[in-house]
Formats: C-alpha cells, structure tokens, sequence
C-alpha cells in the first residue's frame, strides 16, 4: 500500500527511488532516495531543457512532490539542468541542508543568481533574500568525507561525495544505508554527470570500491568520443578555415566547465605556434559576464587541477589568463562586439553561452552570422533534442535553417561538430566506471540520456554482466509525476 504522507509504495523493501526529473530524458536530474517511510535524499534540482521542458513555465518550476521527508538535498554539480529548480525546492519548504563539495558551494550562488535574474526577477531584494536564505543551507564538504545525515534506532544514513570530473567541483554520491532493526545495510551510488580521462583540466573520476544499486548517467551511452589529438587536431583546422575566411568561430558553450576547458586547449594551441603570426594575433573573446566570473573561480582553485594542468602553471604559463583572451561585460559592449566581428572581417574565436543555443548571447552572434559563409559555428557539447543547437547541428550542413527567438534564419556558415571535448564520460567510460568497482551494483538505474543511449548502455552493461559470471538488473525508469 502506499504510504499517504510520501505517495510511496511501502509494500517493497527500502530503499526506494523516485525520479522527479532526469530519468526519461536529459535534464531536469532530480532523484529521492527513500531510506524508509520517515527518511529521503534528494539529490539534485534541476531544470528541464529542449523537448524534456513542459510549455507551461510554470508547471515546469514547480516541484509539486511533497518535501516533508527529506533530510537534505545533495547537489553533484551546478549545472542548471541539476540546480535550477533549487529556489522552487526551497519555496516549496524545503529548509534542510544543501550538501556540495566546496567549489560548488562557490559556484552555486553565482549560477542561481543567474538564473533568478533570466528567469524569474530583477528584484535585487528579493535575489539577496534568497541567496541569503541559501547560504545558510549549504553544507559543504571535502571529498571522501562521510557525514552522518541520520542515527536513530530505526535508521542510520551518511553520505561522501567523490571527485566526478565532470566540472569543477562535481561529485558523485556515496550513500550508505544501516536499518539497526534487520541488521541490513546497503550502498547507493548517484553518478551525477561523469567526466572523461582525458578532460583539459580536471582528473579523471575514479569508480568507488562497492555499490548495490546504481544510479548511472547515460547521455553518450550509444557513442564512444574521439581521441584528444584527434580533437585537438579538429579545433585547430576548425579556426583555421575560419582565418582563412576571415571570418569568426563562434563556439556555442556553457559558462561553467565547457568554457574552462576550451580556454585550457586554446591557450595550449597558442603556446605550440609561437612562430604562427595569425595565432599569435587572434583575439579569444569570452562573451559572458558569468563565465568571466566562474573562470575567476577555477584560476583560484588551482589545487583541483590535474597534474598537468598544475605543471603548465608552475612552468609560467596561465592556461586561464593569457595575453590574447578578452572578455565581454556590459550588453552594450556586447552588442558593438556582435556588429564589429559580423562586418570587419576580423578574426576571433568568440565562446559564448548557452551551450545549447537555447538564449543567451550566443545567440545574437547566430543571428548575425549563420547567414554568411565566412564564419563557422563549433559545437563541442551535447545538443539536447528541441534545441536550437541540434537543430543547427543536424540541419546546416544540408544549408537548412533554424528558427531563433521566433524568426527564421538560414544557415549557410560551415558547421563542425567535436565530441571529443565532451564533459560527460562516453559508453567506454561508463562502462569503466562499474568494472572498476571490486563489488558490482546488482541494480543499477540507467538515467539523464536520450532513449537509444540508455537502450545501447542497457544492452552493453547486461552483455558485460553475462560475461562475468554476473546478476544484474538494469532498468530504464521514468519520471514520476508528483
């Protein structure tokens, strides 16, 4: 029977997971951990995007699931898709801690600041209270430390979270469960977004000792990324057919991570043709105000650099400051920046957000430039199906168009995609991830990926498992409604 106060099913044995988000489709991650009818996680807020978002605004903000269980919300990374439903959580009553490693404790206010602003008010009062009220809430954490969230007679509950690679400050979640009762004790792992282990600047996740159930990320669970010479090699001749046009490489990126990243390589680029006069002199033009910021962050925290990113600073470079990187403030500014590279035949490599082409000022730079010929918009991250991204993606190598802000726009700039450069691990990683743990999940929940990508992993990890001499259920849940 389900039990009235939580809607869930108390007939099966704990725990129990919901998926309020993120399990059919990309975003929108949001996942409670019921440890019995009293105690719940909820790991992850986040927003939906593309075809995961409703029409209705609204509805899609709301957290319409009763919060009266949950002993704190664990956040794995500050991407939107992950934390943008965090105030609605909190308007909803939710005033229990929120637990992040420390750089995401740094990172959130600025993205949900961000957020609020696009998306909900310019009240500068009404943004303090709230990221005043937050502040309070948050509960960060060092990697590999457990904390205890729960200890009485019928429960015992703590969490650690692990280094995931996938942006500064993202983590995977450790959750270990104790009934004193029946003397049961169980692991439940949350993947959040995994990295890769060849990212720019972050180390490579490593797979925890153990895990009973799973709850795995899936977005290139289908596809197997290129190799970072190979992209390295695809971003230099990318820019350089630009050049060659005089045009603009437009690189469409969100302001945490992707940007970072491209920073790290394009520098390295530079650095290697010290005799090229047309490196030398590009201009690399970070169009963000927020991504400005965040950069800030990542220079700061140098200490969660990988080996070779510290060595390149100790050598005397500066992977994330060099001489020929400007960046854009004011919308005044912007707009000059818009007008000035569309019509002098100047060339740049200008990054800026949203990743998915979705709002922001990247798109002003599409609309001005996807009609002519000279310039080149490279995609290095996942464009989620509705998005003006994927459309552009999949439609202007054909000289197709894509509708932006309402208004149709046709696309006869040259378009180049790089996986490569992808935060998230591809099929080999995830793979990797589960058979390097010493005691496998026997469950493992397959979530935030389109329906062939969790199908291809699903058919990968069960082939894997039979392989082993292992059981294993894999099982592609959906979002539940309330």
């Amino acid at each position: 029977m389900p039990n009235q106060c939580t809607g869930v099913d108390t007939s099966h044995d704990y725990p129990s997971i919901v998926f309020h988000g993120g399990a059919s489709g990309v975003t929108g991650s949001c996942h409670q951990l019921f440890a019995d009818s009293k105690y719940s996680l909820l790991i992850d807020c986040g927003l939906f995007q593309g075809n995961d978002a409703s029409n209705d605004t609204f509805e899609q903000l709301s957290v319409d699931f009763d919060v009266s269980t949950i002993k704190a919300l664990v956040i794995t990374h500050v991407h939107i898709d992950h934390v943008g439903r965090v105030p609605y959580l909190m308007a909803a009553g939710f005033d229990g801690p929120i637990i992040c490693s420390k750089a995401s404790a740094e990172l959130l206010p600025l993205v949900l600041e961000d957020a609020l602003k696009i998306g909900f008010t310019h009240n500068r009062t009404l943004i303090n209270q709230f990221l005043s009220q937050m502040s309070q809430q948050i509960l960060p954490l060092e990697f590999g430390q457990w904390h205890t969230l729960v200890s009485d007679d019928s429960c015992h509950i703590k969490l650690k979270l692990q280094r995931a690679g996938h942006i500064l400050g993202s983590s995977y979640v450790e959750v270990a469960l104790r009934h004193p009762l029946t003397k049961r004790r169980q692991r439940v792992v949350f993947s959040g977004d995994l990295g890769t282990s060849n990212s720019p600047l972050l180390p490579a996740p490593k797979a925890p000792a153990k895990a009973d159930i799973l709850v795995l990320e899936s977005t290139y669970g289908n596809r197997r990324h290129e190799r970072s010479s190979d992209r390295a090699i695809k971003l230099r001749t990318a820019i350089e057919q630009a050049l060659h046009n005089q045009g603009t490489v437009i690189v469409p990126a969100f302001s945490i991570g992707r940007t970072q990243e491209l920073l790290y390589e394009l520098e390295g680029i530079i650095h290697a043709s010290s005799q090229s006069s047309i490196w030398q002199s590009l201009d690399i033009i970070v169009d963000s105000p927020l991504a400005a910021r965040f950069t800030d962050v990542y220079r700061k925290l140098k200490p969660l650099w990988n080996e070779e990113a510290r060595r390149r600073v100790k050598s005397g470079r500066h992977p994330l400051n060099f001489s020929s990187l400007h960046t854009v403030d004011s919308h005044e500014s912007h707009e000059q920046m818009v007008r000035y590279l569309a019509e002098s035949g100047r060339s740049a490599v200008v990054i800026a957000a949203s990743g998915m082409c979705a709002g922001g000022r990247v798109v002003n730079y599409l609309k001005a430039m996807l009609g002519d010929a000279r310039h080149q918009v490279l995609f290095v991250g996942y464009q989620g199906e509705g998005t003006p991204g994927r459309d552009i993606q999949r439609y202007g190598p054909r000289g197709g168009w894509v509708m932006l802000d309402g208004e149709r726009y046709d696309i006869r700039a040259g378009i180049a995609t790089i996986s490569g450069y992808s935060a998230h691990a591809d099929q080999a990683g995830l793979l990797g991830f589960i058979q390097q743990m010493r005691s496998w999940p026997t469950h493992i929940h397959l979530v935030h990926g389109d329906a062939d990508a969790r199908e291809a992993l699903k058919l990968k990890l069960e082939a894997s498992a039979e392989k082993r001499g292992k059981t294993l259920l894999v099982s592609l849940p959906i979002n539940e409604q309330g």
